[in-house]
Order: C-alpha cells, then sequence, then structure tokens
C-alpha cells in the first residue's frame, strides 16, 4: 500500500487546552504529528474530488517557497482537482490531477483551517463566523467548487509551502525516516539501530531521519510511559534502585 495511507488509528487528540500552563499552551499549539493526520484526514475527508476555482498565495518568501513567482503558483493551482491528501512525519501534501503538488511542512505554527469543519477537537481548529478569514496569517488558500474553502496558517513563520512535481523523492520528505504512524518500526529493529547510536533515546526519537513525525511531548509521553510500565513490573523493593 502506498506509504501515504492510513493503517492505524491517529493517537486521540486532547479536548481542550482549559487548564494548561503558558508552556502546556505553547506545546499543544506546536503541530506534532496527530496535529497534521488529523489535517491530512480533514483534507481527505472534505476536499478530495474536488475541483480548486481560486487560489491565493501570501507575498511572504520566507514561508511560500515559489521560485517562479507567487502568480505561477496560484495558476498552477487552479482549475486541478483534488486526489488525495498525503503526510509522513509533520509534512502533508495534496496529491492533484495532475502535477506540480502544493507541500506542507508544518515548523512550529503551521495549521489547517476548513471553514465550517473542526479539523481536530482542539477549539483552536474551528472556524467561527466571527472570525477573521482567511486569517491574516494565511499563506495558501483555496476555494473549491462546492464553495468549501480552506487555509493553512502559519503566525510564527517557521513553515514552508512549497511546488513539487514529486514530493516523496526531494528534500525535506526524501530525509525523513520510517513514519511513525504508517510504518511502526519492529521491535527487534528498533533495538538493533538504538544499539548502534551514540545519543540519548529522546535524540534519537526526536531524529526525523530516524522516525519521522515524533516531536518533543510524543517523545516524553513515550518514555513516560515505559517507565510507568516498568515500574508497574518492578518488586516493591527494587523500585527505590530505578
Amino acid at each position: 500500500s502506498h506509504r501515504g495511507s492510513p493503517c492505524c488509528p491517529c493517537p486521540c487528540l486532547p479536548d481542550t487546552d482549559a487548564g494548561q500552563d503558558s508552556g502546556e499552551r505553547e506545546r499543544a499549539e506546536m503541530p506534532e504529528l496527530p496535529e497534521v493526520e488529523a489535517a491530512r484526514r480533514a483534507l481527505e475527508a472534505h476536499c478530495v474530488g474536488r475541483r480548486i476555482t481560486r487560489c491565493a498565495v501570501a507575498d511572504d518568501p520566507k514561508v511560500v517557497v515559489a521560485a517562479a513567482g507567487r502568480v505561477t503558483f496560484e495558476r498552477a493551482m487552479v482549475g486541478r482537482t483534488i486526489v488525495a491528501a498525503r503526510r509522513r512525519g509533520k509534512n502533508l501534501w495534496l496529491r492533484l490531477d495532475a502535477p506540480p503538488f502544493p507541500s506542507f511542512q508544518f515548523g512550529m505554527a503551521g495549521a489547517i483551517y476548513i471553514k465550517g469543519v473542526a479539523v481536530t477537537k482542539y477549539k483552536r481548529s474551528a472556524v467561527n463566523s466571527e472570525d477573521e478569514w482567511p486569517s491574516k496569517y494565511s499563506k495558501f488558500f483555496v476555494e473549491l467548487d462546492d464553495g468549501l474553502e480552506f487555509s493553512f496558517t502559519d503566525k510564527r513563520r517557521f513553515a514552508r509551502v512549497r511546488l513539487f512535481d514529486d514530493p516523496e523523492t526531494v528534500p525535506p520528505i526524501s530525509e525523513l525516516g520510517p513514519d511513525a504512524l504508517f510504518e511502526p518500526m519492529s521491535v527487534d529493529n528498533f533495538v538493533d539501530s538504538l544499539s548502534r547510536k551514540k545519543i540519548g533515546i529522546k535524540a534519537l526519537l526526536l531524529d526525523q531521519s530516524f522516525i519521522s513525525g515524533i516531536g518533543n511531548w510524543i517523545a516524553d509521553e513515550v518514555l513516560y510511559q515505559v517507565l510507568v510500565e516498568k515500574i508497574v513490573r518492578l518488586a516493591p523493593n527494587e523500585i527505590p534502585e530505578l
């Protein structure tokens, strides 16, 4: 099967950011695999099979990589039909009925918003009628032939929007390791890789060329769960040694 096709459930997302301190909110705002996969699924569910009738790309060369210019970028999108939404790690791209294809590297604050659709369970993912639309932070805006509109936004300008003829064969996607959700590593392969590395376990999990899609909070959660599992298996007199 295509390595960009889902094969298992996406990790659960929290229902709200209520009760979080500022540090927790900042971490929650940073997209990791679950947020990007939720965006991919929303685009797949609501936009596949629809034709692009209008496209607006931001005049922001730091985020929008358009060697031929914004107008050429926009013209390449109009009239094309969205065939699929693909993801690898924290990168997402739309497969159209003909190349080139738009690719989105989410960076620290990238997000997909679909007007009228809650992309995730987060409150911030839903566009309300009183919200500015498209947002002033929009970098890539599209209207489809059924009237649906979606936008890729980036407040902090660390994201990248690019056009590729084949996104999987060129950086940054071609440099990524197996996707943590779509291509889970076997225990034997993981242990073997770990034994050949001379870096800490968290640094290894964050290495996108090793496993793609894991960020800070997922790595912390993985290591916490491993520790809890180890504690459960210990005899009471062994816990102090741990």
